[in-house]
């Protein structure tokens, strides 16, 4: 079984809800699994929190809110560092793994809190189609990807990738991922209904990251920004030949 096969079933599809065939076809852009992928009785492993491109917000603010995100889950939640994706259209998404398969609805329910408390400015995001990365959007020819968490940045404004991510660099991203318990998300359940409920809702730096330049990652943050120079070492380091840099925003033809 390939590496990026294990970790997409290790973190994210119930057991036996998706073959090995089928998800093979899926990173291979043969095929696109259907976005909502559940058991027969509704139930998920998967909590996808997606950041669109704010209207009439400074470029790179759902990125800046992204990061914010990133940060509250792991700093005022007590949960494990999500992946990151870069959607096949425009965006990011923050990717949470659940040990133990929830009620969709329950998932949902929980990106709904998070919403109301940390990022409010955006619009809703229930309902919202969300790929399971690496996948080809067939519609478009474009393909969503996880990536190095200081490469959003660089992709403000990028439409997904043009090209297939190697899939070694993928399973890379997602192999020190943990998933979280049910103890621990009832836990941080609890919290978010509390500051939902009326508690004031404290992001650092949320003023100034309204402001700051669309390229960088404000400061304070858990995800910085890095340069290619920076992506690559971290590659090597380990043992992945870093084809990925031809699919970066200014190494390609335009």
């Amino acid at each position: 079984m390939l590496k990026l096969i294990q970790e997409l079933m290790r973190l994210y599809l119930p057991q036996g809800v998706v073959t090995e065939e089928a998800l093979q076809a899926h990173i291979l852009g043969q095929q696109t699994l259907p976005p909502d992928i559940t058991t027969t009785d509704g139930l998920t492993r998967t909590i996808a929190i997606p950041f669109h491109r704010i209207p009439k917000a400074a470029e790179g603010r759902h990125w800046a809110l992204l990061c914010e995100v990133a940060n509250a889950l792991q700093d005022e939640l007590d949960l494990p560092a999500p992946a990151v994706s870069i959607a096949s259209q425009e965006g990011f998404c923050l990717w949470l793994s659940l040990a133990t398969p929830l009620p969709s609805l329950e998932a949902g329910q929980f990106v709904e809190l998070l919403h109301q408390v940390y990022f409010p400015e955006t619009e809703p995001v229930l309902g919202a189609p969300i790929e399971l990365p690496p996948c080809l959007n067939r519609d478009i020819g474009r393909w969503t990807a996880f990536i190095n968490p200081g490469m959003g940045a660089s992709f403000i404004g990028e439409p997904g990738l043009e090209i297939a991510p190697p899939q070694a660099a993928q399973a890379a991203f997602l192999e020190g991922l943990e998933s979280i318990d049910a103890a621990r998300f009832t836990a941080a359940l609890e919290r978010l209904q509390s500051r939902a409920a009326g508690a004031v809702a404290t992001v650092s730096h949320q003023g100034q990251a309204a402001s700051a330049p669309a390229s960088a990652t404000p400061e304070g943050l858990l995800l910085k920004d890095a340069t290619l120079e920076d992506i690559v070492r971290h590659l090597h380091a380990m043992q992945i030949e870093p084809t990925f840099r031809h699919v970066l925003p200014g190494t390609h033809s335009r």
